[in-house]
């Protein structure tokens, strides 16, 4: 099983040779390679500075792989992410002056300026490479209401995995 996992499967009153208590293990293709856009997902919507629309429209291109659950997959990875900032904003924001916080001040105080002027609906844009992220801490920051948060944020970062994947498979 190269580059597959196995997956339980409970089949109720049915116990077939080789399987245990009536589960039977059947291959699940790809979830490596959906794990790393998960990964990936998860860290560009963190600290690290990385591209996982690139990751996604290569996977797309590729067309071996289901395009809706690449985005499913690509969304909530992202969107964990950014619930990782909004708790990091929520718990961190008194270190915010030390070399090691994720955002630098100039960073922060941009993004608390967007965020108090229109408030939570700025995490529409949360998605946009280099404010996105500020604006995800500091809504933890200013401790919106994390259901609300999670709304906006997937919003936002669903829409654009599915700009990409119409980019990527021609949907338009």
């Amino acid at each position: 099983m190269t580059g597959e996992a196995a997956v339980w499967e409970a089949q109720p009153g049915v116990v077939r040779p080789g399987s245990r208590n009536g589960f039977s293990i059947r291959p699940m293709p790809h979830l490596a390679e959906y794990g790393a856009l998960f990964a990936a997902a998860f860290l560009s919507a963190t600290i690290f500075p990385f591209q996982s629309e690139a990751v996604l429209f290569g996977m797309l291109a590729a067309e071996h792989y289901s395009g809706w659950l690449l985005i499913l997959v690509a969304s909530l990875g992202n969107i964990l992410g950014s619930v990782v900032n909004w708790v990091l904003g929520r718990s961190f924001s008194h270190f915010e002056e030390r070399r090691w916080f994720p955002v630098k001040r100039k960073q922060m105080a941009r993004a608390e300026a967007w965020y108090r002027r229109y408030g939570r609906w700025t995490l529409l844009l949360s998605w946009v490479p280099v404010v996105g992220d500020p604006l995800t801490i500091v809504a933890g920051v200013l401790r919106e209401p994390l259901p609300v948060f999670v709304v906006l944020v997937t919003l936002a970062k669903t829409g654009r995995y599915l700009a990409v994947g119409a980019l990527s498979l021609g949907w338009t």
